[in-house]
């Protein structure tokens, strides 16, 4: 099932100007699609990993990279059932247009400490505008941030953007061991 938004015009915003509060190292992409974000950070310096559940997609981003002439580690996987995030593993994890709140706990668990998350998605005001309309893949209003409550908020905006996208984007920093004492 696939319920993220298609869109290959570059990478997102959000990522390009923000990008000096990113640190340097590994970055897994959540849901990458054709990768415009992954080959974006590769193009950039950093060490990138991508998932997604669509083997074309997988495949257009690998070959986006080559054409870039950067590296990218991609596999195809379904990220409800097959797919775990390393524990500690990544300084950034990036997840733009794609919602499965069983994953944020993961996510969480996937940045070491200082690490940066930055989430990009669709609220529900997204319904009355176009696709996607189901719930289970919107945030409701302030969700995006309450998810992430427990990490250093340095970015967040949510509202209607160009009268047609609805949006809500973070992001922030985990302060915080996951090691329980």
């Amino acid at each position: 099932m696939i319920h993220h938004h298609k869109d290959d015009s570059g990478p997102a915003h959000l990522l390009v100007n923000n990008i000096k509060l990113l640190p340097r190292g590994r970055v897994l992409d959540v849901a990458m699609g054709t990768g415009r974000n992954a080959v974006y950070l590769a193009k950039k310096g950093f060490e990138v990993e991508g998932v997604d559940i669509s083997p074309e997609d997988v495949r257009s981003a690998l070959n986006h990279a080559r054409g870039a002439g950067v590296t990218l580690k991609a596999r195809v996987a379904d990220l409800e059932s097959d797919y775990h995030i390393e524990k500690g593993g990544y300084d950034v994890i990036i997840c733009f247009n794609y919602l499965q709140r069983s994953l944020i706990t993961h996510i969480k668990d996937g940045l070491r400490v200082e690490g940066i998350v930055v989430y990009e998605t669709f609220t529900v005001d997204q319904a009355q505008l176009g696709k996607p309309t189901n719930p289970n893949y919107l945030l409701k209003h302030n969700e995006l941030l309450a998810l992430f409550d427990d990490f250093r908020c340095l970015y967040y905006r949510e509202g209607i953007f160009e009268g047609r996208k609805a949006l809500a984007s973070i992001i922030a920093k985990k302060v915080y061991t996951t090691e329980v004492s």
